[in-house]
């Protein structure tokens, strides 16, 4: 198997591609004001426990696409339950992809996101995949823009701080009939943060499964859609109940080679300075952090390999030394260093290393506006 320098994407290609500013998409998602927001004393109470993912601010993003008339009844209005049909589509055939992208509080103020037109490019191609509408990019920044623009108040300050952004999109047509949805809804809604995992850069375990898989060969692996992460959640709670933080998937037909974490992407730091990560195959989710660290790193002169990772590899490697770092990444958690690797069969713990903690540092720097952005990948909500 031959190893092979990073080559621009598609989905990098596309995210690329330069955004109108946020003035001139603002109002393309007119807002109707929360009459009922969060108590203050609520307010600072979510406010001061920024749990992960656990509450949601005032309002959310919505519009509606229909086979007939494609998008329309873009609004902004207050956060609450969904009224739906138990008909609707996605909850029999689960045509539903979502993304993930958080805005930050800077320093002055003001409020950015990271790379928002390549998440707008990754939740298209998650919709083909799944036989969805695709979103005008303009549309997809526009409805981040008008959400956060009525929920500024919600986006926290802090170190490792965030307002996590949460678009998604499913079939909601009454029909239960196997063919692609008449009526889909787009939603986009937040939730105040704090870090993804709360122990931070002190590292995280790892159990290698076995026997489960989260995708396979010509499924929705590339595709950020709900299912991939329903099938992790078993091998994932049976993980936690020895002791392990997340799971690492094999590939699925030897169940020889590296693919991915449940949620995030995985990379190895060798002796020699090289960094390593599973090359794209159909099945791995191609991250927006995974592409950022290739990126930076090929610019500072690192040398950066997407191959084949065999597990055996990897352990022999954590053993004599050869492996120097592993770590995790994705948009949650950015970047998270992994101390232990264990499977059936074996059992390996390394230390936290420091090009981890650069990558890390650099990334949140750039994310935060405490350093300067070479890639133009900050984009001004507020």
């Amino acid at each position: 198997m031959t190893a092979r320098a990073h080559v621009p994407t598609e989905l990098e290609r596309l995210g690329d591609l330069p955004l109108a500013d946020a003035d001139a998409l603002a109002g393309r998602f007119p807002l109707t004001r929360n009459e009922n927001p969060a108590p203050e004393a609520e307010y600072q109470r979510i406010m001061g426990e920024l749990a992960f993912g656990r509450e949601f601010t005032d309002h959310m993003a919505h519009m509606r696409w229909t086979r007939e008339g494609g998008w329309s009844q873009r609004e902004v209005v207050a956060f609450g339950p969904l009224s739906l049909t138990p008909g609707a589509a996605v909850l029999h055939y689960s045509q539903s992809v979502f993304e993930g992208i958080k805005a930050y509080r800077h320093a002055d103020g003001s409020v950015w996101t990271f790379r928002p037109g390549y998440n707008a490019a990754r939740i298209n191609h998650s919709a083909r995949r799944m036989a969805l509408p695709q979103i005008d990019p303009e549309d997809f920044v526009a409805s981040l823009v008008d959400y956060v623009r009525a929920d500024e108040k919600w986006v926290p300050g802090g170190d490792g701080t965030s307002l996590y952004l949460r678009p998604f999109m499913f079939a909601s047509e009454e029909f239960v009939g196997v063919h692609p949805a008449g009526v889909v809804d787009y939603y986009v809604i937040g939730s105040p943060s704090g870090r993804y995992f709360s122990a931070g850069l002190t590292g995280v375990s790892i159990w290698v499964v076995k026997g489960h898989h989260r995708a396979g060969p010509g499924g929705t692996g590339s595709a950020k859609t709900g299912g991939n992460y329903a099938a992790s959640l078993l091998p994932q709670a049976q993980a936690a109940d020895r002791g392990f933080s997340q799971v690492c998937f094999l590939d699925s037909y030897e169940e020889k080679y590296l693919e991915e974490l449940g949620g995030m992407n995985v990379f190895l730091v060798m002796a020699d300075g090289t960094v390593r990560t599973p090359e794209l195959s159909g099945v791995i989710l191609e991250g927006g952090t995974r592409s950022a660290i290739l990126r930076m790193l090929a610019d500072r002169g690192r040398g950066v390999v997407e191959e084949p990772i065999a597990l055996d590899e990897v352990v022999w490697g954590i053993r004599s030394g050869e492996v120097a770092e592993v770590f995790a990444c994705g948009t949650a958690a950015v970047v998270t260093p992994i101390t232990r690797l264990a499977g059936d069969d074996f059992d390996v713990e390394l230390e936290v290393g420091a090009t981890t903690t650069q990558i890390y540092e650099e990334l949140t720097d750039i994310q935060m506006g405490r350093a300067a952005d070479p890639y133009g990948w900050t984009y001004r909500l507020v």
